[in-house]
């Protein structure tokens, strides 16, 4: 299987020493030195290398010309459906990023690429998850479509939960979650924040916990709601303001005359 973005290889200690190397690394926010561990000799190291410098745009807004390249090799490498699928699904990913940042609008693309991954990954397989799961990113944020976001999330948890991979997990549950705070349904939004804030402090996912806290926050109620969003700060001014857009969840609401 080809490692993927989200998949939570390195994690464990019986784990190859070079992907708990590159866990370590991706997870402080150092994609590049991560990236720079992996020999893009064969079509999985070529993929899980242009995947960390994707994660690396949609965290940091920068690198974008990197992993153009570094995505037009895995490309270029795939020989299975499998490994042609993923590298569809990178490819839309790093369409998404930059449309929904602002950087190019790329939307056709983007679901272009990850109906071209479908066509590609068998319903079961391992990559599956992680391409539902994108599905439903650009339901919610660029066709505006929560019903599709959240009928693509649940499949997505489903085979997150299947396959084993908790970091896929945490990404699900806090994207459920936040579909389920805009609907007013608090009780279930705190349970799925507060599920992928502990699987992220149970991997060490430090680049992903200051975003877990602040979802949290947005559903708690004062004076927790600051507390952990001063957690948050904390974190994301740690790892140098990264990612980006956490910025503006963080900046305080305005006071009122």
């Amino acid at each position: 299987m080809a490692h993927t973005a989200m998949s939570g290889s390195g994690t464990n200690a019986g784990d190859d020493p070079l992907q708990t190397a590159v866990w370590r690394l991706r997870s402080r926010a150092c994609w590049v030195d991560a990236a720079a561990l992996i020999e893009p000799l064969t079509a999985q190291a070529s993929l899980q290398r242009a995947s960390l410098l994707v994660e690396r745009c949609l965290y940091t807004e920068q690198g974008w010309a990197e992993a153009e390249d570094a995505l037009r090799t895995a490309e270029a490498v795939a020989r299975s459906d499998d490994e042609r699928g993923a590298a569809a699904c990178e490819r839309g990913q790093l369409a998404y990023a930059a449309t929904l940042l602002g950087v190019r609008d790329r939307a056709d693309e983007a679901r272009a690429a990850l109906g071209r991954a479908a066509a590609l990954i068998a319903p079961g397989a391992p990559g599956r998850a992680l391409l539902d799961f994108r599905r439903g990113l650009l339901a919610e944020n660029l066709a505006k479509s929560p019903q599709s976001a959240r009928a693509a999330y649940r499949r997505a948890h489903a085979g997150a939960s299947a396959l084993g991979d908790p970091l896929l997990l945490s990404f699900t549950w806090r994207h459920l979650a936040g579909l389920a705070l805009r609907e007013g349904e608090l009780a279930e939004a705190r349970h799925g924040f507060r599920e992928s804030l502990r699987i992220r402090e149970e991997l060490g996912y430090l680049v992903g916990t200051a975003p877990a806290l602040a979802s949290l926050a947005d559903a708690e109620t004062e004076p927790e709601a600051s507390r952990l969003r001063a957690e948050a700060g904390r974190l994301f001014r740690l790892l140098g303001g990264v990612p980006t857009w956490l910025a503006r969840q963080l900046t305080p609401p305005a006071a009122t005359a």
